[in-house]
């Protein structure tokens, strides 16, 4: 372990914010990019899912690679490429410019989170995991809570641009504290694995047909029609063979961590989490600059309180965890996360500020509450040797969750949309009303989250020791 845990810390929170931010910030300025492309929603939607993809690619590489250059160089080279990206995404020109700059970012976003989870683990023991997740949260909900606010700021006043320019001086940062306190992790023992080629190719036809089916052929056949089943029967097909070469010596993830049912309940409660909370927070900036006419500026000052919440809840989740109440922590942070997108439907012309503040900091409680105790329950769950695997698992479904949720959410809107419209209802109300269903929607799916929370474990280090004593006999 290093001798300062502490500035490790700060180093992988500062790393972390910089490509959390990035899931985020593009978000507010969508509409100003769709106006200044020229570009329908589904269009300028790609800026978001082309780098959720890539990144979604990438992940399962991240375990690979740590075996074959260390967890030093692939941290630090990570953080490099998603350097470059940033720039190649502020000088765009086009929109496909743009979508192709995101890739590049994706590349390097792609290891940051999970290595950085994956550094932290090993360097604080479990007794101090909980509350080490939790500072190390603020660096990675900072992007998701702050990016909107900084993006709004940013776009009103120096245009969509400075959205990827604010990366540069954070990557800076990063990459003079990552020579600085990361360096002792070069002497971790290294490995020459072979590369899983088969499974990886599984995996990524897995990725894109899912995207596809979900995406383009909903939207363009409907729920109902072959070309979609016949998407999610072959989508279906290659995740089988993908779990099943998965199963050979070498393989590209060590799925056996999914024979661990502390594993499986804080992973399906990600995976909801992530479906709704991307889904449904994608048209929160068509909303309140649509329908309801604010600003950029104006939205971004409303998301704020949300970020501010997080950002002191948060360390404060993590001691909880530590301290024990981990399932109750959980369920209450799934309940208020699912009271905001329910108070989320009922915003309409005529709706106070205070109201949509109060939907803000309700969000942003649920999400300190519900972050840093399932992680924790995770990473609790598995064997130091399966640690690097759970991360990128975790960053792989939450990326993932989110594709998926978009695509769902995009596809559902224009199908409600289209509905209202039917009944003879103007376009902007047909619009608005699709957008409420969409929070309701998101709000019921969130509270499924709740069965496999009922059965985390309420005193992790009580459950392990437990486990302990029976595997000594």
């Amino acid at each position: 372990m290093p001798k300062d845990k502490n500035k490790v810390l700060v180093t992988l929170m500062i790393g972390t914010s910089m490509a959390a931010i990035d899931s985020s910030i593009v978000n507010v300025s969508l509409p100003v990019m769709q106006q200044e492309f020229d570009a329908a929603v589904d269009e300028v939607s790609l800026v978001i899912t082309a780098y959720m993809i890539t990144f979604l690619l990438f992940i399962p590489l991240t375990n690979w690679l740590k075996n074959r250059i260390g967890y030093y160089h692939l941290y630090m080279g990570s953080i490099l490429v998603f350097i470059l990206g940033s720039f190649l995404c502020s000088i765009s020109g086009s929109l496909t410019m743009l979508v192709t700059s995101r890739v590049v970012q994706a590349i390097g976003g792609g290891a940051i989170a999970p290595t950085s989870l994956a550094i932290l683990s090993e360097a604080f023991p479990k007794k101090e995991r909980g509350s080490a997740i939790g500072w190390w949260g603020i660096g990675n909900v900072m992007g998701p809570a702050l990016g909107p606010t900084l993006g709004g700021v940013l776009t009103e006043y120096l245009g969509w641009q400075a959205i990827f320019y604010v990366n540069l001086p954070i990557g800076l940062i990063a990459v003079l504290l990552n020579m600085r306190y990361l360096s002792f992790l070069k002497l971790k023992p290294r490995c020459k694995p072979p590369f899983d080629l088969k499974g990886y190719l599984l995996f990524v036809c897995f990725i894109i047909l899912l995207q596809f089916t979900l995406t383009s052929t909903s939207s363009r056949y409907g729920f109902t029609s072959w070309q979609f089943l016949a998407g999610i029967v072959l989508t279906a097909v290659f995740l089988w063979l993908f779990i099943r070469s998965s199963k050979r010596p070498q393989s590209l993830l060590d799925l056996s961590v999914f024979c661990n049912a502390g594993f499986n309940r804080a992973f399906i409660i990600v995976a909801i989490r992530s479906l709704a909370l991307f889904g449904g927070m994608f048209f929160l900036p068509f909303l309140l600059q649509g329908f309801l006419g604010y600003t950029e500026i104006e939205s971004a000052m409303l998301l704020l309180p949300n970020a501010l919440i997080m950002l002191v809840t948060r360390p404060l989740a993590g001691k909880l965890a530590d301290n024990g109440m981990i399932r109750n922590i959980s369920i209450t942070g799934i309940c208020l996360l699912s009271a905001s997108f329910f108070l989320f439907a009922r915003i309409d012309t005529g709706t106070p500020v205070w109201f949509i503040l109060l939907a803000m900091v309700i969000r942003g409680l649920g999400i300190s509450f519900l972050i840093a105790p399932v992680s924790t329950a995770m990473l609790n769950a598995v064997t130091q040797a399966q640690t690097a695997t759970a991360t990128s698992l975790n960053s792989l479904i939450l990326q993932l969750g989110g594709s998926v949720g978009i695509a769902i959410s995009s596809s559902l809107h224009s199908y409600i949309y289209d509905l209202y419209m039917a009944k003879g209802d103007d376009a902007s109300l047909a619009e608005h009303y699709a957008l409420q269903d969409g929070f309701l929607f998101t709000a019921v799916l969130i509270l499924v989250s709740l069965i496999p929370a009922a059965k985390l474990p309420q005193k992790v280090y009580k459950h392990l020791r437990h486990r302990h004593k029976e595997a000594m006999g």
